[in-house]
């Protein structure tokens, strides 16, 4: 008797060994190492294996622990703050895969006492409205909408075009804040450049990617066969694309088409083409900052108790075009 609850004894230390090994395995070794993670929808995109791994140079800069997953849809992500919790996590950065997720993202990390930066996406609550007491890191929209349409205008002067004949091609998602606040900015810095007003067409797409966008544009050009010359505004590089293919489709030579957009990773195959096509380039912003601002900001929040500010926007852009596209993504680490 007293040798098989000796050997129970033994068995059961074994196991909260093995038990003790795995979470140490998962959670890491060091219980005293603050822990933060980084929830992004696409991991596999180069945008965010950048914003990762910067988040993790900010780790390395302040002695905190990132935990990266993945979350690409709304079971994965509640999933996501329940294994933060149990890991001891305090708090975590996340670019939500739906907006309007943020009511039950937020309940879930109260009930654990995690506290949320939001980056890229806003939250949106169950009217469909901002959640603006969410801190948020994202891009400056209305002001890269504006240096969109400032880079247009500016490629259309040395191309030589009239404005008579030439007209604006405004993909649109009203819907969208971001979305919307993007073209109003394009639009409105090419109406302060002198572009006729009445000479720039919005046309609404369905779904922001080149399928939507193509349908959209093809709708509008159909209306307008007298314009011989078009400039391509959209919320980002996909929609943009879409109206460029349409402009193809149609026949329109590449030199009468200028399309940029808003992302820059999502131009890349475009821009690599051995011929040139009526994409002119794309505004890539900076997912290095993103990815350290808005986790320092929750390290110091979490740490210091110095709450994030409710918007921070950036507005660090450069335009990238077929001649420099190489380089300037080398830079960001893309």
């Amino acid at each position: 008797m007293k040798t098989i609850r000796k050997t129970l004894a033994v068995a059961a230390l074994a196991g909260t060994a093995l038990l003790s090994a795995s979470a140490h395995a998962f959670f890491g070794n060091d219980d005293d190492t603050l822990k933060l993670g980084y929830l992004v929808k696409q991991p596999e995109e180069p945008w965010f294996q950048t914003e990762w791994s910067f988040a993790e140079k900010a780790g390395e800069k302040y002695g905190f622990e990132v935990i990266k997953m993945a979350v690409p849809d709304g079971e994965k992500t509640l999933n996501a703050i329940d294994t933060l919790a149990a890991s001891g996590a305090k708090g975590f950065v996340i670019c939500t895969p739906d907006p309007k997720l943020g009511p039950a993202i937020m309940a879930k990390a109260k009930s654990y006492g995690l506290k949320v930066v939001t980056v890229d996406d806003q939250f949106l609550n169950a009217k469909g409205k901002p959640m603006t007491d969410v801190p948020l890191v994202m891009m400056a929209a209305s002001q890269i909408g504006q240096r969109q349409g400032q880079e247009l205008y500016k490629e259309m002067q040395k191309r030589g075009w009239n404005p008579a004949d030439s007209a604006v091609m405004a993909i649109t998602a009203d819907e969208l804040d971001t979305a919307r606040r993007r073209v109003d900015g394009s639009i409105s810095a090419l109406k302060e450049a002198g572009f006729p007003a009445d000479q720039i067409y919005r046309v609404p797409t369905k779904t922001n990617d080149i399928p939507g966008a193509l349908d959209a544009a093809n709708s509008l050009l159909v209306q307008y066969p007298n314009v011989k010359h078009w400039l391509v505004v959209g919320m980002n590089d996909n929609t943009v694309l879409g109206g460029i293919r349409a402009t193809e489709g149609q026949g329109f030579d590449a030199q009468n088409v200028i399309g940029i957009g808003i992302n820059g990773v999502d131009a890349v195959n475009e821009l690599a083409k051995s011929k040139p096509t009526g994409f002119y380039g794309s505004l890539l912003p900076s997912p290095d900052v993103h990815g350290f601002k808005s986790i320092e900001s929750l390290y110091k929040w979490v740490k210091d108790g110095v709450e994030p500010n409710k918007y921070v926007e950036v507005t660090d852009v450069v335009l990238i075009t077929r001649d420099n596209y190489k380089a300037e993504l080398k830079k960001k680490g893309l």
